[in-house]
């Protein structure tokens, strides 16, 4: 296939010579004649592991070559490969300057059939809300009828980049159409691992996902590090530990979207840990933030469950996580006693919460948080639907989300979040109306089974999806 690949820095000079390497012709492009030079010199404009070589060698065998003429390079190819630069801007914010300017230069030779494939990282909605305007303004065509419109993020580390494009870890196809993710397919058809085709703003966003927790585990692991010298601890033997356990600690356990944490152990533990790292003074900004970042969530879903202007709530789910009568600590106890403070009528069901079962310090820590647990547990799933306008569903019983599952969309009789002018007023103490057909809305804090399809729903609404 004909590739154009535009930016010849670390990004696109590897992507150049692999995809040269693999059978493909590739023009680099760069506004830089310094690097266009290098490239048909067979010399390689950056310092890489193997990238040398693969340069000179594609050149000599001329399936690879560069120029500063963004035309040329779009008359000539039948793919278009974005990978300049997206800097932070002073206040944080991305920089999309080299991202335009390319797309405006691709634009005005744009041809139909041709694919436009952004690898820069840039935020959801860019490619969709600026960069597609300008191409479809520059050339006069139409994304997705005329020309088609891709995004491919990399996940190639400096100093092993080479050895990252030939074994990915994943390949994300963003997509406007199949016929383009098709073509992008077609570019790595040879290289292993799985391949991910999915909307475009899903793709944008994958980067972003990947390289926030990257930097949360460098931050995560460094302060441990810091609070183990402190505490006359070997932190690498910790971690040694730490990194064996493949069930919890490295494996996507607790690291899908839901509600908050609680329990008896990782808030009293992170509190420990923070303490312990104060009284060495040691700074663990990253630690510190965890149990504020959990209780600005559990705020969340309250002001979920408040927005409908609704009063009557039905709880199901006290325990802080499935299979278990534990209340200490529980987001969903919390929840329940902010919900009582401002005088929400609550109904409760868990069927694994009983108060003649509970005892000792998970009764006494109920006792002190939910006086009157009594008056407000239902005996069934039906009692509590029935009361409910605003159900929330904290847990996974699978009585509870067949229930759940079971309600009629109201099409939007009902809407939870007031773009159409039918929800209640629900001051404090009062009862809002139950509005059109009088439905009930949903808050999934646990992502039911139908959760991708009740998205779409107005009386349904998901804390993190």
């Amino acid at each position: 296939m004909r590739i154009s690949v535009f930016g010849l820095g670390y990004v696109g000079c590897v992507s150049a010579a692999c995809l040269a390497s693999m059978g493909h012709e590739v023009v680099g492009v760069d506004v830089n004649p310094v690097k266009a030079d290098m490239i048909n010199a067979g010399r390689a404009p950056i310092v890489e592991e193997r990238i040398g070589e693969l340069v000179e060698r594609a050149v000599r065998d001329g399936s690879l070559r560069a120029t500063t003429e963004a035309a040329e390079a779009v008359a000539w190819s039948a793919v278009s490969l974005v990978c300049v630069g997206t800097p932070s801007a002073p206040n944080g914010s991305l920089s999309t300057t080299y991202l335009e300017r390319v797309a405006e230069q691709i634009g005005r030779s744009l041809r139909a059939g041709h694919v436009v494939v952004f690898r820069s990282t840039m935020l959801p909605g860019t490619c969709a809300e600026l960069l597609v305007p300008i191409l479809e303004r520059s050339s006069g065509l139409r994304a997705g009828v005329d020309f088609g419109v891709a995004v491919n993020p990399e996940f190639l580390r400096e100093g092993t980049s080479v050895r990252d494009f030939f074994a990915p870890p994943k390949t994300v196809i963003g997509e406007s159409d199949e016929a383009s993710g098709d073509v992008v397919a077609a570019l790595y058809e040879e290289l292993p691992g799985e391949v991910f085709r999915v909307p475009i703003p899903v793709a944008e966003m994958t980067k972003y996902a990947d390289n926030a927790f990257h930097a949360v585990k460098i931050g995560f692991a460094n302060e441990l590090g810091a609070v183990c010298q402190a505490l006359g601890l070997d932190s690498h033997r910790v971690m040694d530990v730490f990194l064996a356990d493949r069930k919890l600690n490295i494996s996507p356990a607790y690291l899908r979207p839901g509600f908050a944490f609680g329990g008896s152990c990782l808030p009293k533990d992170l509190r420990g840990l923070v303490y312990a790292a104060r009284m060495a003074d040691v700074s663990v900004p990253l630690l510190s933030h965890v149990l504020p970042a959990n209780e600005a969530h559990l705020q969340r879903a309250f002001d979920l469950v408040t927005a409908p202007g609704r009063r009557r709530i039905g709880l199901f789910g006290l325990s802080f996580k499935p299979g278990t009568d534990d209340l200490r600590e529980s987001p969903m106890v919390e929840l329940a006693e902010r919900l009582l403070g401002k005088g929400y009528d609550l109904r409760i069901y868990d069927a694994n919460v009983s108060l003649s079962r509970l005892m000792g310090a998970n009764r006494a820590y109920i006792a002190e948080r939910l006086p009157h647990l009594e008056d407000l547990l239902g005996d069934s799933v039906e009692e509590v639907l029935d009361h409910a306008e605003v159900c929330v569903v904290g847990c996974t019983d699978p009585a509870v989300l067949a229930a759940l599952e079971a309600l009629e969309d109201t099409n939007g009789a009902y809407d939870a979040y007031g773009t159409n002018g039918t929800g209640g007023s629900g001051g404090s103490g009062g009862s809002g109306g139950s509005g059109g057909s009088g439905g009930k809305v949903i808050v999934d804090l646990v992502r039911m089974p139908g959760a991708a399809t009740h998205r779409d729903r107005r009386d349904y609404v998901g804390i993190g999806w």
